[in-house]
């Protein structure tokens, strides 16, 4: 009896050891990624105006002649050379994926079957896959995001989108599940009703690293998604002077997902008078990259 005594104290102390062990990884937090950096200076933030919200929401300082026309050698078309680094080409390519029937073209660049993480950028109306692969536009901020991805082993897609429907959700969705790697989905303008489709798709969700909506489209349902209770991490971007979609109604979304659960990890980064178009040129992707797979 003292024998079965004995075992019985030391089982207890084992489950107590055992569930202390646990409730300190349970509540420890998310840890740091810090991606290898590709022209950091130039690409950072240029200035911060104001932040609410411990930091998660945060205004950018934005100046359409210094960030467009003193960086730009033909403006909106064609940055500094100083900005772009073409030994990217050598691990960029243009693939397709059947699925549904479809042929998807994709510009790729570097192996999606080896990648460490995977980005997916699905461009807005009247884009096509070329947009998201164009060195020179959106002052070289593509072709940082294609360096990034090759330098920390990563890979990048462009797709054609079709339609911004189901079926263009149904092909985004196949290119999501064609690989191993943890993907963050960023969608554009438009292109961001594909990422609130994805967003209520339980499959989808769990391949997911995180999701990046600039100058999209508000949904409120989006707050009940199976992204948002599964908390997966949301990095939101916006111009203040947005003519397509107003900044107010998607920080009403982002304040919503906030609310959803304790500290939810979301960011929303506002560009104070930048336009649509602003966050393709302006969202720094080393950071939002490290704030989306460091959860």
């Amino acid at each position: 009896m003292r024998g079965l005594a004995l075992r019985g104290v030391l089982a207890q102390s084992f489950l107590g050891l055992l569930f202390s062990l646990l409730a300190v990884l349970v509540s420890a937090p998310a840890t740091a990624i810090e991606l290898r950096g590709h022209k950091d200076r130039l690409f950072a933030y240029p200035g911060i105006l104001g932040a609410e919200d411990g930091g998660a929401f945060t205004i950018v300082d934005y100046d359409k002649m210094r960030d467009i026309h003193r960086r730009d050698q033909q403006p909106e078309r064609r940055v500094r050379s100083r900005y772009v680094s073409l030994g990217v080409k050598r691990h960029t390519r243009l693939a397709v994926h059947e699925a549904n029937g479809r042929t998807i073209e994709i510009g790729l660049t570097g192996e999606y079957a080896s990648a460490r993480f995977a980005v997916i950028f699905v461009h807005g109306r009247g884009g096509d896959r070329r947009l998201g692969m164009n060195d020179y536009t959106f002052g070289g901020n593509f072709n940082r995001l294609k360096n990034l991805m090759v330098a920390n082993g990563g890979a990048y897609m462009a797709p054609t989108v079709a339609s911004f429907d189901d079926k263009g959700a149904r092909d985004v969705k196949a290119i999501v599940m064609a690989g191993r790697a943890p993907v963050v989905l960023a969608c554009a303008s438009m292109g961001s009703i594909i990422c609130a489709k994805l967003a209520r798709d339980p499959a989808v969700v769990s391949r997911l690293a995180g999701m990046v909506l600039m100058g999209g489209a508000p949904d409120s349902g989006i707050t009940d998604s199976a992204a948002v209770k599964a908390r997966l991490p949301i990095m939101f971007t916006h111009g203040s002077d947005d003519s397509v979609y107003d900044w107010k109604s998607q920080k009403a979304v982002f304040d919503r997902v906030r609310a959803s659960s304790p500290d939810y990890p979301a960011r929303f980064v506002l560009f104070n008078t930048g336009s649509h178009g602003t966050p393709m040129r302006m969202t720094d992707w080393k950071k939002t990259l490290e704030f989306l797979l460091s959860r």
